[in-house]
C-alpha cells in the first residue's frame, strides 16, 4: 500500500504522483493543506511538516527520492 501524504502547490509531490501513475500503481493521497487528520499523522511518523511524505508498505520516504522508492516497490 502506497501513501503519499502532499499539498496541491507542492512540484514533488505531482512528481511522485506522476511516478505512480506512469508505473500504474494505486495510491492514497492526502491533501495535507486542508486534512488535519492527516498532517497530525504525518507529522506523529516523521516530526516535520515538508511534502511529499510517501509512505510503503510502513517505509517512509521523505521528499521524491526516486531510487528509494524504486527499492521499497521492488522496481
Amino acid at each position: 500500500m502506497i501513501k503519499i501524504y502532499s499539498t496541491p502547490s507542492c512540484p514533488y509531490c505531482q512528481m511522485a504522483k506522476d511516478f505512480f501513475d506512469e508505473k500504474g500503481l494505486e495510491y492514497e493521497d492526502f491533501d495535507v493543506a486542508i486534512d488535519e487528520k492527516a498532517r497530525e499523522e504525518m507529522i506523529q511518523k516523521t516530526g516535520q511538516l515538508g511534502v511529499p511524505v510517501i509512505e510503503i508498505n510502513g517505509n517512509i520516504v521523505i521528499g521524491f527520492n526516486r531510487e528509494e522508492i524504486e527499492k521499497y516497490l521492488n522496481l
